[in-house]
């Protein structure tokens, strides 16, 4: 199971939100990538990074943050919020986002999601599935699509895009264990999809825990900033 740390981008500072509230944004550092530097310092190979006021919005913030961290670092980076449409998407490829995170428009919009598919390759898609209550949440976790968790997945299969990142808005922030339930019956329904846990990761055992599940991969975000989790004893877990 890889290991992703994460770092929320909210005007121009690194921070964490609690069950997706933005009003409880708490900021942990004013320069997002001396943090990204230390996590490539580190040897970590992925990074995710999520912009929250593009999530919010629907327009991209982040745009030279992504560009500096891919000069100065030898990091992959996964980027997720804000991408509306196919420009937004090939805008981000060719400043050299590794991996597309789309949540919002797979299910708004599933037209241009498709095109964007076509386009830039499923392999570089991982789809957001933002869950409350076995609902698909969308528009930065503001609005309940009425869509379940397992029929978005079935559809997003079809399309060829096999990575989902899954994370428990309850959950997210809120450092009281992940949910692994969820993550037990998305792997035994859906056996040839990639599972990327986020949310509510508060120590190593939890990590242990999940690694268990046989997921691709889990993001860790606000565990690191409250230093519940020591970044080299995480890097050991990631291997």
């Amino acid at each position: 199971m890889k290991i992703i740390p994460a770092i929320d981008i909210l005007d121009n500072k690194l921070v964490r939100l609690e069950k997706g509230d933005y009003n409880s944004a708490k900021v942990y550092s004013d320069n997002p990538l001396d943090m990204a530097c230390t996590y490539s310092d580190l040897g970590f190979e992925w990074l995710h990074i999520v912009d929250l006021s593009g999530a919010k919005s629907g327009k991209l913030f982040i745009k030279e943050l992504i560009s500096r961290i891919k000069r100065e670092t030898k990091i992959k980076i996964q980027v997720g919020g804000g991408i509306r449409n196919l420009n937004d998407a090939k805008m981000l490829i060719d400043k050299g986002v590794d991996r597309l995170v789309i949540g919002s428009i797979s299910i708004t919009d599933k037209e241009e999601f498709e095109r964007i598919i076509s386009e830039i390759g499923s392999e570089k898609i991982i789809v957001s599935v933002d869950v409350k209550d076995n609902s698909v949440m969308i528009k930065g976790w503001t609005l309940n699509s009425e869509i379940r968790l397992n029929d978005h997945i079935d559809y997003c299969l079809t399309k060829n895009v096999k990575a989902f990142l899954c994370t428990d808005i309850k959950k997210d922030g809120m450092l009281t264990g992940p949910n692994t339930d969820l993550y037990k019956n998305l792997v035994k329904e859906f056996p040839s999809a990639e599972f990327i846990a986020s949310g509510g990761i508060s120590s190593v055992q939890d990590l242990i825990s999940l690694k268990e599940l046989n997921l691709y991969a889990a993001v860790v975000g606000k565990a690191i900033y409250e230093n519940k989790i020591d970044l080299k004893e995480l890097k050991k877990i990631a291997g």
